[in-house]
C-alpha cells in the first residue's frame, strides 16, 4: 500500500484537504485500498485550520512515504516544519505542494534549480524571495522530477489526479474524476486564469449574457444578439457592458473564444480548422491572428509548447 502523508500546520487551509479526497476515491474504486492516507504535524494532536475547526494528526516520524503533501497555510511554516520538509527526500519518494505549500518547499531548498508554480497571487513573491526557483506563474501544476507543485485552490485536485494517474493509469483516474464530478483533469500547461472571472460583471444581467456567450461560441454573437439577451438596445448594451467589465463586447467574446480554443489546442488532437469552427472563429486565419495578438504565437506553437511541457513533466516524474 502507498503511504501518503499530509503535513498540517496552524492556519492550514481546508481547501487543501480536498486533495486527500482524490486518494480516498481512488481507494473506493479499487479492488482493495491503494493509499494509506495520514495527517501529520510537528507534535501530533489537533491542528487548527484557517476556518477554525481542528484536524487530528500524528507527529512527524520520518517513516518511508510514497508521497508527502505540503498544503497551503496563511501562516508561516515553523523552522521545525521547514527542517522536516528539507529532510523529506530521504524518506519520501515524491513530494507535492498545492498552492502556497510551494513556498515551504522553496524555503526548504527543495525547489532550487527546479520548475515550480503556485497560486498566481504569490508567484511573483516566490520568484523574488527564491531566485533559484524557476517559477512559472501561469501553470496549473508542474512535475519536476519527484517534486510536484500546483496553482491554488482547485488546482490541487488536478495535481492529485495526475499523481493517481501516474500510479494507477488513465482508466482508474477517469473513474475517480467521474465520482468527484470534475473534469478529467486539466493539463498542467493550462492557464490559471479564467476569462469569465477576469471580466467580473457587476450585474446579473451582464453575467447572464456572458454565460450565454460562453455556451454558444459557435454562434455569431453580434452586439445585436447579446443586447437582445440583455433586453437593451445595442447602444445601451455596449455602454453598460464596457462600464461593468472594462472591455467592449467584441473583445470579451474574442477572449472567451481564445480561452476555449487554447484549451482545445492543448488538450485535444482536433485540427486547427476544427478548433476554429468549434469556437466561432469561422476560419483558421482569423483564429491565428487572434492567437498572435493574445499570446504572441500561433495556435500550432501553443499546442507544441503544451505537449512539450506535458512530455517533460511525465519524463521528469
Amino acid at each position: 500500500m502507498r503511504k501518503v502523508g499530509f503535513i498540517l500546520h496552524p492556519g492550514y487551509s481546508p481547501m487543501s484537504l480536498a486533495v486527500s479526497t482524490v486518494f480516498e476515491f481512488a481507494n473506493l474504486q479499487a479492488a482493495e485500498p491503494v493509499y494509506d492516507v495520514r495527517m501529520l504535524s510537528e507534535e501530533g494532536g489537533p491542528v487548527r485550520t484557517s476556518v477554525g475547526f481542528e484536524v487530528m494528526t500524528t507527529p512527524f516520524a520520518g517513516e518511508p512515504l510514497d508521497l508527502l503533501v505540503v498544503g497551503g497555510s496563511m501562516a508561516e511554516a515553523t523552522p521545525e516544519v521547514v527542517a522536516f520538509v528539507r529532510r523529506a527526500p530521504q524518506f519520501a519518494r515524491r513530494i507535492a505542494a498545492p498552492c502556497v505549500g510551494a513556498l515551504v518547499l522553496a524555503e526548504a531548498g527543495l525547489l532550487d534549480g527546479r520548475r515550480a508554480t503556485t497560486h498566481w497571487m504569490y508567484a511573483r513573491d516566490m520568484a523574488t524571495r527564491y531566485p533559484r526557483v524557476k517559477v512559472e506563474e501561469d501553470r496549473i501544476f508542474i512535475a519536476d522530477g519527484p517534486i510536484w507543485t500546483s496553482a491554488g485552490m482547485t488546482a490541487g485536485i488536478d495535481l492529485a489526479l495526475a499523481l493517481v494517474e501516474e500510479d494507477l493509469g488513465l482508466e482508474a483516474v477517469r473513474q475517480v474524476a467521474r465520482k468527484l464530478v470534475v473534469y478529467h483533469r486539466r493539463s498542467g500547461g493550462q492557464s490559471q486564469f479564467s476569462t469569465l472571472l477576469e471580466l467580473e460583471p457587476k450585474s446579473d444581467r451582464m453575467q447572464a449574457v456572458l454565460t450565454y456567450a460562453r455556451r454558444n461560441l459557435t454562434n455569431r454573437l453580434s452586439v445585436e444578439d447579446l443586447a437582445e439577451r440583455a433586453y437593451l438596445s445595442p447602444r445601451q448594451f455596449s455602454r453598460a457592458f464596457q462600464s461593468e467589465t472594462g472591455q467592449t463586447p467584441a473583445k470579451a467574446i474574442e477572449n472567451l473564444r481564445l480561452e476555449v480554443a487554447r484549451t482545445l489546442m492543448e488538450d485535444t488532437t482536433h485540427s486547427i480548422d476544427v478548433v476554429a469552427q468549434q469556437t466561432g472563429f469561422a476560419d483558421r486565419d482569423r483564429m491565428r491572428r487572434a492567437f498572435l495578438r493574445a499570446y504572441g504565437q500561433p495556435p500550432a506553437a501553443v499546442r507544441r509548447a503544451a505537449h512539450r511541457h506535458g512530455a517533460a513533466d511525465l519524463f521528469d516524474a
